[in-house]
């Protein structure tokens, strides 16, 4: 089972990075829908980071979120998940106001969202507004 798990997920990244880097986000949606039910299969991080893509495109931001914050991702994938985490809570920020956000909305979006420790290596970004 581990070595069939290891083979699906590698074969799934691959298909998933195809996928995201072509933007057909609904194919990759319906893939997910087909995988079979092994949890080992749905707990990879290939998996989980492709569900988040899929969540964040059908501006389902609760599942986004969760996701987002019940896996520990590896350093190379915080970049992505971040820009996604940020801009689900920048959109639903501009529904709220109704109109755009300005870097200082932007900036209070942030401070009121923090990123989770699970996309988030610790390291402090600094503003500076003149």
């Amino acid at each position: 089972t581990q070595k069939y798990v290891q083979k699906k997920s590698l074969k799934l990244n691959l298909y998933s990075q195809v996928l995201q880097q072509a933007g057909n986000i609904d194919r990759l949606g319906r893939f997910l829908w087909s995988l079979p039910a092994c949890e080992r299969l749905h707990a990879h991080e290939s998996v989980l980071k492709a569900k988040a893509m899929v969540a964040f495109h059908r501006g389902n931001f609760k599942e986004l979120y969760r996701l987002l914050e019940s896996h520990t991702f590896s350093a190379h994938n915080h970049a992505k998940l971040q820009n996604l985490w940020l801009k689900a809570h920048y959109m639903e920020a501009e529904r709220l106001r109704g109109r755009p956000l300005g870097a200082v909305g932007k900036y209070r979006v942030r401070r009121k969202f923090p990123l989770p420790r699970t996309i988030w290596d610790g390291e402090e970004t600094s503003y500076c507004f003149k």
